[in-house]
């Protein structure tokens, strides 16, 4: 049996990246929905919407990769 340790190594580092990448959008996400307005009197409205807005962003493109990833096993 010989391993092709070129291969090997192609599909650990883009295990590696992809993984990476995906906890950092989903973490991002996470502290864009935890972001809430001061209580020191500033409503802040408009920065709370684009951060709400930023975390939508990030946790639909997290979805889209996990299912592009589904896609890519199924066939």
């Amino acid at each position: 049996m010989k391993i092709d340790w070129v291969a090997l190594g192609s599909v650990f580092g883009v295990s590696l990246v992809a993984t990476v990448v995906l906890v950092g959008l989903f973490t991002l996400g996470i502290i864009g929905l935890s972001k809430q307005p001061s209580a020191a009197g500033q409503t802040g409205g408009g920065s709370v919407a684009l951060f709400r807005g930023g975390a939508y962003l990030c946790f639909a493109l997290c979805a889209a990769a996990v299912t592009y990833g589904i896609y890519l096993i199924v066939t």
